[in-house]
């Protein structure tokens, strides 16, 4: 039977999914708690073969990203909010930043040590949607968030990124 973790045969449980990060622009996206799953879709294209009308043969046909939702509290960076006014600015379409408005991101998927376990190159990202602040209750106990649901054309798990050895010393903050 296959074994899940080849350096760390002593590993018994999956990644959590709680440590994690978004890197836009060369450095981590301070702030992200949540963000959406990363899920492509490929239509089932039904035909019927000549001689055998009785059943459908399938193929695939076109391949659709879903977007990426996401999520963090509430602070003085501006960096969603500059990014989603490169595509629609208050100002209206001849402020529009067609160059560019187009980012490619990095999710990290890390074990509960820090280590990289896991990374994906999601490709020409764009903000389709900004949340700026949310709704906002006197009478609750929660932290005010922000959000982006970014588009994108495609994603590619970094086939680079090697099972990290737990025994290994944590990562320097960088």
């Amino acid at each position: 039977m296959a074994e899940g973790f080849v350096k760390n045969a002593h590993r018994m449980d999956p990644y959590k999914a709680y440590k994690f990060r978004i890197i836009m622009d060369g450095r981590p996206v301070l702030g992200v708690h949540k963000t959406g799953a990363l899920k492509r879709t490929t239509q089932v294209v039904a035909h019927r073969s000549g001689g055998e009308n009785s059943s459908d043969h399938k193929s695939p046909g076109r391949t659709s990203y879903d977007a990426l939702t996401l999520e963090r509290g509430i602070t003085h960076d501006t960096e969603f909010e500059k990014w989603a006014n490169l595509v629609h600015p208050f100002a209206g379409d001849v402020a529009m930043d067609l160059v560019n408005y187009k980012k490619e991101l990095t999710l990290e998927v890390m074990n509960e040590k820090g280590h990289v376990a896991l990374r994906y190159f999601l490709h020409d990202c764009w903000v389709s949607e900004f949340t700026a602040v949310p709704a906002l209750d006197a009478n609750s106990n929660a932290v005010a968030v922000e959000s982006i649901k970014v588009e994108l054309n495609g994603w590619e798990r970094d086939v680079a990124t090697q099972e990290p050895d737990e025994a290994s010393p944590v990562p320097a903050a960088g």
